[in-house]
């Protein structure tokens, strides 16, 4: 039996990518719109309406609208947009988040896909915060380098266009450029949703000049985190908690391949579905310094890769299946 399936916004990033993902699979019929139909409602709504997955890469308020248009109590939205990820009524589209997550996406025909700095930063802290390594109320900031297809269409044709003029915009364009500094990104509310925190994280996302790649750093001092804190049980707790999870590797605590390069390497984990989690820490000079990491594919784990893992997961599939 094949799944129908339908991507209201298949022209976008994620949408394209989606495509690419499910275009492999036999057990997939993907349902295709007009070209000169993307734009009406009542074919769109048709389609929605005849899938049993509907992945919505649209933004915030054009995905709110489509999901008001779904009647058919079968069909599954998966949303890839900011509209529902801190909704309660909305299932949050990442399986590693709870031990009960997975029966929650299965159940639930309405999951909001996380977005991709998010990820990272979810899967780094979430275990910390339930083990109590990490108050609920401690201040935390978390930096985020990122590539520039993380930005769309617009920022991934803008990039290519000047990086391959060396003068004028493309040397402006070829260091990193930190954005977001008002301090409210978007990212933040969900960042906080799932992951009990109680303070809000000061987070800096930077796009750099690569196409894709992005890698989360959170800094700590363990002196905030309570008397005894190590960045042993640090690292044991994010291993314990993400043991036997097929898409998420803990690496050795100050990993040593990372170290005798000298560099950490952002886009260590393009092309997979993987999230690569790191601890590195200098515990000899008080109060003793760590610096948690994780990096991800944005375009993989961080949007496309997880709204089709959390596809899987709703239909009973093998998670991999396709990724």
């Amino acid at each position: 039996m094949a799944y129908r399936v339908f991507v209201d916004g298949q022209e976008g990033t994620t949408g394209l990518r989606i495509h690419e993902y499910l275009a492999k699979r036999s057990d997939i019929e993907v349902l295709r719109i007009d070209l000169d139909k993307r734009k009406d409602p009542s074919e769109r709504a048709k389609l929605l309406n005849a899938a049993d997955i509907a992945f919505l890469c649209l933004p915030d308020a054009a995905a709110q609208e489509a999901a008001s248009w779904v009647s058919n109590p079968n069909t599954c939205l998966i949303d890839a947009s900011t509209a529902h990820r801190t909704d309660p009524a909305w299932a949050f589209g990442m399986p590693e988040l709870a031990l009960t997550q997975r029966q929650r996406l299965r159940e639930s025909t309405r999951i909001a896909n996380p977005g991709c700095h998010a990820s990272a930063f979810i899967l780094l802290m979430r275990p910390l915060v339930e083990a109590g390594c990490v108050p609920a109320g401690t201040p935390v900031s978390a930096t985020s380098l990122t590539g520039y297809s993380g930005g769309g269409k617009k920022m991934i044709e803008q990039y290519e266009a000047a990086l391959a003029d060396p003068g004028g915009q493309g040397q402006l364009l070829a260091a990193p450029r930190p954005y977001a500094l008002g301090l409210s990104h978007k990212h933040i509310p969900e960042m906080m949703a799932h992951t009990s925190l109680t303070t809000k994280p000061i987070f800096v996302p930077i796009v750099g000049p690569f196409y894709k790649g992005l890698n989360v750093s959170v800094p700590l001092h363990l002196s905030t985190l309570g008397v005894g804190m190590t960045a042993e049980r640090l690292h044991s707790t994010l291993a314990q908690r993400y043991a036997g999870e097929p898409f998420v590797r803990v690496m050795p605590l100050n990993d040593p391949a990372t170290l005798e390069a000298g560099f950490f390497e952002v886009q260590g984990c393009n092309d997979t579905n993987r999230v690569d989690i790191f601890v590195f820490a200098n515990e000899q000079t008080p109060p003793g310094e760590v610096v948690l990491m994780a990096r991800l594919d944005n375009l993989g784990k961080g949007a496309s890769g997880a709204a089709v893992q959390a596809m899987n997961v709703h239909l009973g599939l093998q998670e991999s299946q396709g990724l």
